[in-house]
């Protein structure tokens, strides 16, 4: 005799399955708690948040004040502005260089391959430390510059070994027949390697823009003008460490929301770019197993 089936599941099975929608239900109101109260105290009116004691789950309307005042061109405008190119700018270097090394990497014929994939393989091991990395950037004469947060991490060793193994299940035929045709390697790279490479260029890319976005160890050592700052340093030092922001420094002469609806409000800024990226990427990875792939 069959066991009783409730919707293509056995009865004795609904317990076990209820336990797990209980945790997994329970578990997602444990990470987006937090991210409700950091919007809800964003949004929040004064009055709202003086009852509260600084932080509200939930806004009685939505207050726009905190957003209007630190994006009414003070020094966190300028510290979104500052973020968007370093990240822009450096995404697109890092991808172009790795690209181009993991490329050179992955030709088996290709001259010194193997020393320089030790040296990437033993970068990815090894660091040169704090100090020894800021004097060489000092001699190089890039402190107080943008560029100091972009070279120094330009290429990550490991993102340069994932390129590699994607480049290398690249079909050889493909190739062949490019070289066949009289095309060389620039030919082959960007009109054949890199468009049967969205999927693996995409996570990658992401991965670089996240680093750039959320960096701000590198600001902190290398950049002494705070004109100059990224955004994740003007949140570390405002919201972290609980700097109160003046008029002054938002720009603006008006009446100040409360600080904690400032604080949260950069901290929205810092995270939604990513979060409304993410989305746009996501599919790449698990399609990125099958770019390349030819059909027999």
């Amino acid at each position: 005799m069959s066991r009783r089936r409730i919707h293509g599941t056995p009865v004795a099975a609904w317990p076990v399955q209820t336990l797990k929608a209980v945790l997994l239900g329970t578990l997602c109101v444990l990470v987006l708690l937090p991210f409700l109260a950091v919007i809800s105290t964003s949004l929040a009116g004064q009055d709202q948040l003086s009852r509260a004691g600084g932080l509200v789950l939930w806004p009685h309307g939505v207050h726009l004040d905190a957003y209007r005042s630190i994006l009414s061109g003070g020094v966190v405008t300028r510290a979104v502005l500052v973020s968007v190119g370093i990240t822009l700018v450096g995404t697109a270097l890092s991808l172009f260089t790795s690209c181009l090394l993991a490329y050179g990497l992955s030709r088996p014929r290709s001259f010194g391959s193997r020393p320089a994939l030790l040296v990437v393989l033993f970068s990815m091991l090894f660091s040169a430390g704090i100090i020894p990395t800021y004097l060489l950037v000092k001699q190089v004469g890039l402190i107080d510059s943008w560029w100091a947060l972009i070279l120094p991490t330009m290429i990550s060793g490991f993102n340069v070994v994932v390129l590699r193994s994607f480049f290398m299940n690249v079909p050889s035929e493909l190739l062949e027949s490019a070289r066949i045709d009289g095309a060389g390697e620039w030919v082959t790279f960007s009109r054949i390697v890199l468009p049967l490479s969205k999927a693996v260029l995409a996570v990658v890319g992401l991965f670089y823009a996240v680093g750039y976005w959320n960096a701000f160890f590198n600001a902190l050592l290398y950049l002494n003008d705070s004109a100059k700052w990224p955004l994740q340093l003007v949140l570390r030092t405002y919201v972290i460490n609980e700097t109160a922001l003046a008029s002054t420094d938002l720009g603006t002469a008006e009446n100040l929301p409360s600080q904690s609806s400032i604080q949260m409000a950069i901290l929205v800024l810092s995270i939604v770019p990513i979060l409304v990226i993410y989305p746009f990427l996501q599919r790449h990875f698990a399609k990125g197993v099958l770019t390349g792939a030819v059909k027999g």
